[in-house]
């Protein structure tokens, strides 16, 4: 399986692409045709390489059992460094330039210092909360790419490595500037190395709602926020100044993140009654997570946005890369059930999870 995960959905990406906002219409056009370049090479070397990626990396270190058994491969042991990468505005990563590694002090590069941070937040947060370390669960070391392209309109990963872009500073500024770009970039390497779920369809979807849901914990933990204060907005951070005041999704209110001439409007369905069912975006990956992500929403309000995270990390750790929005219902339920048995979570936790899937049509009759 090759790896392409991206921050800013195509369907987007191509309605700016389609706007009389000339500068960043051409921006978003580049970032499509390299976004195709990328996903190409991606998927040769994946097939070259042919690597399964799903080894010794699940966790039960937040101190409860778990239901999966898998088996482990020793690896070299890896510190969880952190290394930042000037790719000065080129598209190949073979010539990046290193400016910041692990310890060493800041520099002048704003960019260099927020991804540093950023990305050793996310690190110690999972570390301290999940007992997971690092990206694998092994000490695999943060790689950060900033500066990629001209005016790149996106951040992904890629498999090994994060990648961000500085955005055409009007419509999006630099994706470096908010920590919720970072966590949901790195936990879609957390995906990778559990779950490994197929980047399409309700898999893809659930791809992406895992990495909405740590993204959105993550900055509430370094904002201090909780579920009642929390804004629930996915990408505000990086909206730039034509768009104040909008975001790329709500996991509050899914479909009402942003209403605009460039992005389009907000498609994304609370439940599974608005279910997206085509073809666009590997089948609504973006989209569809909007489903889940209210799911999430729900519970948090309840029992809070920690607790509500180990339980859907506890899950995620037990899916498999074919995973529909059921077979999440019935793992992440019985997540639920096995830390209320060992006290990670508050007693009732199961009871809320099953509530807030049903509250967004979840488990569907097929």
């Amino acid at each position: 399986m090759y790896h392409h995960y991206t921050y800013i959905p195509s369907y987007i990406l191509k309605n700016i692409a389609k706007s009389d906002h000339e500068d960043a219409k051409k921006i978003a056009q580049d970032t499509l045709k390299q976004g195709t370049v990328v996903r190409a090479e991606r998927k040769d070397l994946s097939n070259k390489l042919d690597i399964a990626t799903i080894t010794g990396s699940r966790s039960t270190e937040i101190g409860q059992p778990s239901f999966a058994t898998f088996g482990i491969t020793k690896i070299a042991e890896k510190s969880g460094s952190r290394v930042v990468y000037d790719c000065e505005h080129k598209w190949e990563l073979t010539n990046r330039k290193e400016v910041r590694g692990e310890g060493d002090p800041e520099t002048p590069n704003d960019a260099v210092n927020a991804a540093y941070e950023f990305a050793g937040s996310v690190r110690d947060l999972f570390q301290s909360i999940m007992g997971r370390k690092s990206i694998d669960n092994l000490g695999m070391n943060l790689v950060l790419n900033i500066h990629y392209g001209e005016k790149y309109m996106n951040a992904f990963w890629d498999g090994s490595q994060m990648i961000f872009g500085d955005g055409d500073g009007e419509i999006f500024s630099n994706f470096t500037k908010s920590p919720d770009v970072i966590a949901h970039e790195l936990a879609h390497g957390i995906t990778q190395f559990t779950a490994n779920l197929k980047y399409e369809g309700q898999s893809g979807a659930l791809n992406e709602h895992f990495s909405d849901v740590f993204g959105t914990f993550i900055v509430q933990k370094i904002k201090s926020q909780t579920a009642e204060t929390a804004d629930w907005l996915i990408g505000d951070e990086i909206m730039g100044p034509e768009l104040f005041g909008e975001a790329l999704r709500s996991m509050r209110e899914p479909g009402t993140a942003y209403d605009n001439q460039y992005m389009g409007k907000d498609t994304q369905p609370g439940h599974m009654d608005q279910y997206y069912s085509g073809p666009e975006d590997n089948q609504g990956v973006h989209t569809n997570s909007g489903i889940p992500n209210k799911a999430f929403y729900l519970t948090a309000m309840d029992i809070g946005t920690e607790n509500a995270a180990k339980i859907w990390y506890h899950g995620l750790q037990n899916l498999f890369p074919n995973a529909t929005f059921n077979d999440a219902y019935n793992v992440i339920t019985t997540s639920a059930r096995i830390l209320t048995k060992f006290k990670k979570v508050p007693d009732g936790s199961t009871q809320v999870v099953r509530k807030a899937f049903k509250e967004v049509g979840l488990p569907r009759n097929k």
